[in-house]
């Protein structure tokens, strides 16, 4: 077994692993992942993967950024430019806080539309800031709106936001010329064969982290570490063991895979295996969903049943039951890192989608954009708080909007909860989805509350974050989850310069737009709007204990 990566397995059947890994391994599709070859997901998938696989030898490409990482952040340093913040979405920004907050490095990841949360990092060192510009289609709609929002407050600080703005994007994108023409600091250019979520050994990742202080060639080397043991058609490849047992796994009826961290000294890992896994699978019906839990004691990992997978990150949990699927994956972040992109890729392969494609997540956008240009609808019939006003039940400061045979009728916050899980179906799935301020926020407490009760699996999403990650799965994976959504008053908006929107509708309209859409595709929406964030998110982890 490789050193630099090393996986353990529990499966009911280990001659059916063993005998779906030497399937791989005669089609030699490790070194087949390596050479680049986009026939390996049938001729649908072909023309997207040509495209998109260039990750593959990325611990070796991406060698020649580090020098030119490196000499900008020495510039950054003599001039007093230290506090790194990253305004970007999804594969731009999950990587490279996984990354900085592992090797212990300060960075500011700004990834929400939440206007109390933008607020408070512009309020933060200005003076100090360098602001990473990051959208690899640089059309990104909440890092444009990001960009805009420093680049203004720069200004009026009496800074120049020329010299404390860098960009990293594709070539070609609309960033490119807009950078130029603003006379950005500095414009770092991607490799576009690679897709987003597989795109943390890119400028993409590397950048944020090497300007952060991380020591992006350490993380090269774990990577070009593991990498000849992830190529090889050998039947110890951990990515072909994982891919197979996944496969396995999911034609036995567990779709789901619950990860907790056990001790592997990697920060928020699962944060990231999760884009990569709901993006990358969970298309045409099926998919695996990633469960990110607290740790192996967590409600969802110690009670999984026979829908989940338990994925443990670092060596193998002590509490792993004796039947049913388990693994786990010890070894570097770069080695991690690398190895969960091969794994998933081969996942796909077994789940006979393109790994590659993310087809569902436009229409939220599409969803999003239409609200925003009908500035009208912002205080439509369906928005919380003409909802409120046209007599939507309120409890505890809880304004609840959805289905009306869902909402209608219902006596309290506990009733009405009760109701909402009362929709799921047998080993389907319930989603919070937070559209608030996570660094302020108590949100994620909900999660484990609502997985016990519910004793279904349950993610927590912050949005409009899950929307560049689990939201494709919400729309094209199993069709068996239902969705919480949840917003709150902010106590001050904050404008967009040069945008007919702010920050607040725009927070509003991503969540209206993705709760649309959601319930076009026949998933059920509850929405709840906290007239009190904080008494809120009490009310309604009391109404779930209740």
């Amino acid at each position: 077994m490789n050193a630099a990566l090393t996986v353990t397995t529990v499966v009911p059947d280990r001659e059916a692993l063993d005998a779906a890994v030497r399937s791989l391994v005669q089609a030699q599709v490790a070194s087949k992942i390596t050479a680049q070859d986009p026939t390996l997901w049938g001729p649908e998938a072909e023309h997207e993967a040509a495209i998109r696989l260039s990750w593959a030898t990325l611990a070796e490409t991406s060698r020649p950024l580090v020098a030119e990482i490196e000499q900008l952040r020495d510039e950054l340093a003599a001039e007093g430019l230290t506090h790194v913040v990253l305004a970007g979405m999804g594969g731009s920004s999950l990587a490279p806080e996984v990354i900085c907050a592992t090797r212990g490095k300060p960075l500011v990841a700004l990834d929400t539309t939440d206007p109390g949360q933008v607020r408070a990092a512009i309020a933060h060192d200005l003076a100090h800031t360098v602001l990473v510009v990051s959208s690899k289609s640089g059309g990104t709609v909440e890092t444009d709106s990001h960009r805009r929002a420093y680049a203004a407050a720069f200004t009026d600080a009496g800074l120049d936001p020329k010299q404390h703005i860098v960009v990293v994007t594709d070539p070609g994108s609309p960033f490119t010329e807009l950078a130029a023409k603003a006379g950005y600091r500095k414009v770092f250019l991607a490799d576009p064969n690679v897709g987003g979520r597989y795109s943390a050994l890119t400028a993409f990742g590397l950048v944020p982290a090497g300007l952060a202080g991380v020591d992006i060639a350490e993380l090269l080397d774990e990577a070009a570490a593991a990498a000849p043991a992830l190529s090889a058609d050998e039947p110890d490849n951990p990515a072909l063991v994982i891919g197979a047992l996944l496969g396995l796994a999911q034609r036995a009826g567990a779709e789901k895979v619950v990860l907790a961290d056990t001790d592997s000294g990697i920060v928020g890992f699962g944060d990231w295996a999760e884009q990569l896994i709901a993006e990358s699978t969970g298309k045409q019906g099926t998919g695996i969903l990633p469960v990110v839990v607290e740790d192996t004691n967590s409600a969802g990992f110690a009670d999984a049943g026979a829908d989940a997978v338990l994925a443990s990150i670092g060596e193998p949990a002590g509490d792993v039951p004796l039947s049913g699927f388990a693994f786990s994956v010890a070894g570097s972040l770069g080695a991690q890192m690398l190895g969960w992109e091969y794994a998933i890729a081969v996942a796909g392969r077994e789940l006979g989608i393109n790994p590659f494609d993310q087809p569902d997540v436009e229409s939220a956008k599409q969803a999003t954009r239409e609200l925003l240009n009908a500035p009208s609808e912002q205080s439509g019939d369906d928005s919380p708080e003409a909802a409120a006003a046209h007599g939507a039940p309120t409890f505890d400061g809880v304004t609840a909007y959805g289905p009306p045979d869902l909402v209608e009728g219902a006596t309290d916050l506990r009733d009405l909860l009760q109701r909402f899980l009362s929709t799921a179906p047998e080993a389907g799935y319930v989603a919070i989805q937070a559209y608030l301020d996570r660094t302020a926020d108590d949100a994620a407490r909900l999660r484990p509350l609502v997985a016990q009760k519910s004793g279904l699996q349950t993610t927590f999403g912050w949005g409009p974050r899950f929307l560049h990650s689990t939201g494709q799965y919400h729309k094209g994976g199993h069709p068996n989850g239902i969705f919480l959504q949840i917003l709150g008053a902010n106590a001050e908006d904050l404008p967009i310069p040069d945008q007919p929107f702010s920050f607040g509708s725009l927070q509003q309209a991503q969540a209206r737009g993705d709760g649309s859409v959601l319930a076009e595709h026949g998933r059920p929406v509850l929405g709840l709007y906290l007239w009190d964030r904080a008494a809120g998110l009490d009310a309604i982890a009391a109404a779930v204990q209740g």
